[in-house]
């Protein structure tokens, strides 16, 4: 009875010891994800080893315009606790039209990355959050493209941009084997008939917030209409779909003539040596730009000269440079110049006013219209300018200045030990910066809280934005061929040998011998249990015939 309670048992034992043996296997297990095969079987892979000994970094940026409204009144976010108390602030709203773009990177990760060139039509940022902007021209390498990619492009609707005649063009290239040692990387470029900016700026504050110190004051910011269409000089929001006109009337901004901006990443010859240097280059031609166009107070800017931001790395910080074509731009009114902004004098300040009863009342001041006042010059009811004397100027609410800027240069460089040795050189700089401040006469006008929360700037307009930025190792760019690998000996490539011992990513593998143990045991006791012979003496006892019983039945 024993032996065979030990023979029914032996099977149930068996098998619990392989489930147990599984169990730590199946529990610690770890999912992951392949990386996925490339849809083109031609295609060359996502990543893998750099065969070439060139490495470079470069990147240059141009924007034929960027719309700021509050720049730098917006915290930047941050994943870390605290650290959005040390990043620089963004603009509530940025947007930016004609954009060109240049990158090029021999550590990407992807090869399809190595080579950018991309032209888009426009694109926002929200809070510093920026979505990819629809309709844009983007060619990438590897592999590498022998020609360019170029069409028109549509931007996409916006209250505050009309562009019109828009084209873009990119064109990347790459090396399998010689890398970025191809001439010009990556070269991306825009151009547009026209362009308007601006007709409403709804970050002004509202007049009905606004208490004047006395009733002249009070009485002329009635007068005035909406702030935010600067007393009727910019067209406005007249509807949910409205923007600016294509002829830049009714406008802040607007160029009527052709604009073009071009971005790109190259290798130059170095003096003395046959290594290279990166140069990363961003261009913009323009031609005029009007300032408040179809209002008798509106200024044209004459761009005299066009700028070029070049950027050079030759992998150490002496030979490295920035260079600057800075422009000159002469401001004129009705073909008469009024000033001129270059280098020696990148600014120029224009006060925005409200005209008030008291000016009205002065001799030869009768018929001043109540629209704003742009530096010392007034409107008059006949569409016609007035010139304001001392006793005149006296009489003006100043709200705001209007503020002219050019050739804002910044430029950078450090040493870099990651991803490889080298210098590494950036700069940026725009060509015209047009920044509407509030003054201080118009914060004490504002409530509290309306006061504490007014920002620096109101809205800024930039014509021309530029960056670039250059990165070469140290001794510039090694464009030498590969050596090819050496052939093992006997001739022939033998193929590679696997490794001696696969990794160990789990403590499931210490569970494999355990398995197999228990598999084993079982076959065995299954054997065992085939091949076991009956109770002893069971054959005789059944042959025998049987024996009455000591006690029989009654």
């Amino acid at each position: 009875m024993r032996r065979r309670l030990a023979r029914s048992a032996a099977l149930p034992l068996a098998a619990a010891m392989v489930v147990l043996a599984a169990g730590p296997a199946a529990g610690q297990t770890i999912p992951t994800t392949p990386v996925p095969p490339p849809a083109d079987p031609d295609a060359p892979p996502a990543s893998g080893p750099t065969k070439t000994k060139a490495k470079a970094i470069g990147e240059a940026g141009t924007a034929l315009g960027m719309v700021r409204l509050l720049p730098q009144a917006v915290p930047t976010d941050a994943i870390l606790p605290g650290a959005e108390e040390d990043l620089p602030k963004q603009s509530a709203l940025e947007g930016g039209f004609g954009l060109s773009n240049a990158q090029v990177d021999s550590e990407a990760y992807l090869t399809y990355e190595r080579s950018i060139a991309s032209a888009a039509p426009a694109g926002v940022a929200i809070g510093g959050n920026s979505p990819m902007p629809p309709g844009s021209v983007t060619q990438t390498a590897l592999p590498d493209n022998e020609k360019p990619v170029s069409t028109g492009i549509n931007a996409p609707d916006n209250p505050l941009v009309n562009l019109s005649a828009l084209n873009g063009s990119a064109h990347a290239r790459w090396s399998e084997e010689l890398g970025p040692c191809v001439g010009t990387m990556a070269d991306a470029s825009t151009s547009t008939a026209s362009a308007s900016l601006v007709n409403s700026i709804p970050t002004m504050p509202d007049l009905g917030q606004l208490n004047g110190s006395d009733s002249g004051a009070e009485e002329a910011l009635s007068k005035l209409g909406s702030f935010a269409d600067l007393g009727g000089m910019l067209s406005g929001q007249r509807t949910n779909d409205a923007k600016p006109a294509a002829d830049g009337k009714g406008s802040l901004v607007s160029a009527p003539n052709t604009l073009s901006t071009r971005s790109t990443v190259r290798l130059v010859d170095m003096p003395g040596t046959d290594r290279k240097a990166v140069e990363s280059t961003s261009t913009m031609q323009v031609a005029d730009i009007n300032i408040l166009k179809g209002t008798p107070l509106g200024l044209t800017v004459k761009v005299a000269s066009q700028p070029t931001l070049r950027v050079l790395s030759t992998g150490k910080a002496e030979t490295s440079k920035v260079e600057y074509k800075a422009p000159v731009l002469t401001i004129e009114r009705n073909g008469e110049e009024l000033f001129t902004l270059d280098a020696a004098n990148p600014t120029a300040d224009i006060p925005v006013g409200v005209p008030t009863e008291g000016m009205k009342k002065l001799p030869g001041y009768e018929q001043v219209k109540d629209a704003p006042v742009v530096g010392d010059l007034a409107q008059t009811m006949n569409d016609g300018v007035k010139a304001l004397n001392d006793t005149a100027a006296k009489k003006v609410l100043d709200l705001g200045v209007l503020r002219l800027s050019i050739a804002e240069l910044t430029k950078r460089g450090s040493e870099q030990a990651e991803p490889f040795k080298g210098y590494q050189q950036g700069a940026s700089a725009r060509l015209l910066d047009l920044q509407i401040l509030p003054t201080q006469k118009l914060k004490s006008m504002l409530p509290g809280d309306a006061a504490e929360k007014l920002p620096s700037s109101l809205a800024q307009v930039s014509l021309g934005e530029q960056i670039a930025r250059a990165f070469a190792p140290t001794g510039g760019v090694d464009c030498s061929k590969p050596e090819p690998a050496a052939p093992p000996e006997g001739g022939g490539a033998a193929p590679p040998a696997g490794p001696d011992k696969l990794a160990q990513t789990s403590g499931a593998y210490a569970s494999v011998p355990i398995f197999w143990t228990g598999t084993a045991m079982l076959l065995i006791g299954a054997v065992l249990v085939a091949v076991s012979p009956g109770r002893r003496g069971g054959s005789a006892a059944a042959a025998a015939p049987p024996k009455p019983s000591p006690r029989p039945r009654e």
